[in-house]
């Protein structure tokens, strides 16, 4: 179906008086500092878009690329906004859903914003709702289903449901009915709600309402599904101009188009064409996708959307994943993982992740991390924080927390660096060398 004329929208005009811009610009690109062979573009599937560069919001400068830690609920698991200043991190990211539910957006918006609420200076993103709406609702909890229809051996149904739970949301092509996970209560969520809820939310970066399918999708409901994920992006932009221009005063909030389109390349190519077109001010490369092709579907993308405005990756944080994605031009990426495994006992290193509560840890008086700069491992031993952890105590969790999120911006910053240094490709080489040795 061919895409209708976008409907006309703040993002590209003059913003109304007292706001603060967003921006974006280029710095350096890999293929040009680093210069790949061409076993490294074949291997690739095609050529390196990977490139720094600043984003600028009300709240301050995101140099990228650039990992955005994960605080859903306004907070980073057991973490203090403080601590996450201390380790580096330039920006987080919350859930627009989660923050809805409980404490409502109308308590942020009082409060001055996410970023006053939660006492985090610097910038702030939200999500827009739609993957927990999708994945809670169909009972899948923190993930989908990943399997591909050729790794299944037929597509799954398109109103598959986790076994042994109810379906909690229903889609229609005005919007989403959703029953809480906290309480059953019914709720709405229309991209006009999701502008709504996230302009009083009040993050410098939201991204518009889109809806999440899973591999095993049939092609048909792909097809169905990118189309109405690209009519609610119409919508999107249509009420954030409505509520740009009548929260006067407050600061201007960057609206990011979501690509959908699985694992096939012409939908994907679709979506940045259709959503590129319009006036978002970045973009989020979002829905369900392979591993294996990670890689591919960023660079699909890339090459589509427009190279002036940012592009973020939802959802990643292993790093060959995030390699990958950055040399195919994926300027920032969240995940949780890092606090996730953390309360698992599981800590990051240069030679792979271990597992704290192993016995051998128990008379261990070395750091987390030889030579690691942060907090913990400046301050505490793996034999104190594998006793806390067998004890159940809950600062075990925050200690791991502060050094694996230290370690994945760590390693995130050391690529930016090699990018403008020109030594991307062998510092990717020895990282994951030595990681996954």
């Amino acid at each position: 179906m061919p895409a209708n004329p976008s409907p006309a929208t703040p993002a590209d005009a003059a913003l109304p008086a007292g706001q603060s811009t967003f921006s974006f610009s280029v710095g350096t690109r890999l293929a040009e500092s680093c210069p790949p062979s061409d076993a490294q573009e074949a291997e690739n599937g095609g050529q390196f878009l990977g490139r720094t560069g600043t984003i600028t919001t009300p709240h301050g400068q995101i140099q990228t690329p650039a990992f955005i830690a994960v605080g859903t609920k306004a907070t980073v698991k057991a973490v203090l906004p403080e601590s996450m200043a201390d380790l580096g991190a330039q920006a987080l990211l919350a859930n627009a859903y989660h923050l809805y539910l409980q404490p409502g957006a109308d308590i942020l918006d009082e409060a001055g914003g996410l970023g006053a609420f939660m006492n985090w200076p610097g910038p702030t993103f939200t999500d827009s709702g739609g993957f927990q709406v999708m994945s809670l609702g169909s009972g899948f909890k923190k993930v989908i289903d990943m399997k591909t229809v050729a790794a299944a051996g037929a597509p799954g149904p398109d109103d598959a449901v986790a076994p042994g739970k109810e379906r909690l949301a229903h889609i229609d092509d005005d919007g989403v009915w959703f029953k809480s996970h906290l309480n059953g209560d019914k709720h709405r969520f229309s991209p006009e709600i999701s502008m709504q809820v996230q302009h009083q939310i009040g993050a410098d970066i939201m991204f518009a309402f889109d809806e999440l399918t899973t591999l095993q999708n049939s092609r048909g409901y792909q097809e169905e599904s990118l189309e109405r994920t690209r009519l609610w992006a119409e919508r999107c932009i249509t009420e954030h101009f409505r509520l740009t221009e009548e929260r006067v005063g407050k600061p201007y909030q960057a609206l990011f188009g979501v690509i959908q389109g699985a694992q096939y390349e012409d939908l994907r190519r679709k979506a940045c064409r259709d959503l590129g077109a319009m006036p978002f001010d970045g973009f989020g490369i979002g829905g369900a996708l392979e591993k294996e092709n990670l890689g591919t579907i960023v660079r699909w993308c890339n090459e589509e959307l427009p190279e002036d405005k940012p592009r973020h990756l939802l959802g990643i944080s292993e790093p060959d994943d995030i390699f990958t994605a950055i040399e195919n031009g994926a300027d920032t990426f969240d995940c949780v993982s890092p606090t996730r495994v953390a309360r698992n006992s599981a800590f990051y290193t240069p030679t792979g992740r271990y597992n704290l509560s192993g016995a051998k840890y128990k008379r261990d008086f070395g750091p987390l991390q030889d030579g690691c700069d942060c907090y913990t491992c400046q301050n505490y031993s793996r034999a104190y924080i594998h006793h806390l952890f067998k004890a159940k105590e809950m600062v075990s969790a925050t200690l791991i927390s502060i050094h694996n999120e230290r370690f994945v911006v760590k390693m995130v910053d050391d690529a930016r660096l090699a990018i403008e240094s020109g030594t991307f490709f062998d510092f990717k080489a020895e990282t994951l060398g030595q990681y996954y040795s």
